[in-house]
């Protein structure tokens, strides 16, 4: 059994490899597709796993949602994040 990932504001997350990030024109709604299944994306998860790129720490892709959502309370935007990143790494779908 591998030992569970967990995120803090200095992780780089990303999508984890055969899962890709992807936009359905029909239903006009982004996804993450990954081997037998897929995950619709509201406007705010879209905003967060878009900037999952291992380039971007976690507090980077917070500063830039709170820049993006002015007026946004920096703490929720954090707990956000980081509750979303930390659910798509315990699926699989993200990793460090």
């Amino acid at each position: 059994m591998n030992a569970r990932l967990l995120a803090d504001d200095s992780s780089r997350p990303r999508l984890a490899p055969h899962r890709r990030l992807q936009f359905d024109k029909m239903r006009e709604i982004w996804t993450v597709q990954a081997p037998e299944r897929a995950f619709v994306l509201d406007e705010t998860a879209h905003a967060i796993v878009s900037r999952c790129n291992r380039e971007a720490t976690i507090e980077t892709i917070v500063d830039d949602l709170c820049r993006v959502y002015d007026g946004a309370p920096r703490d929720a935007v954090a707990a956000d994040v980081l509750k979303l990143v930390q659910d798509f790494l315990d699926k699989g779908v993200m990793t460090l």
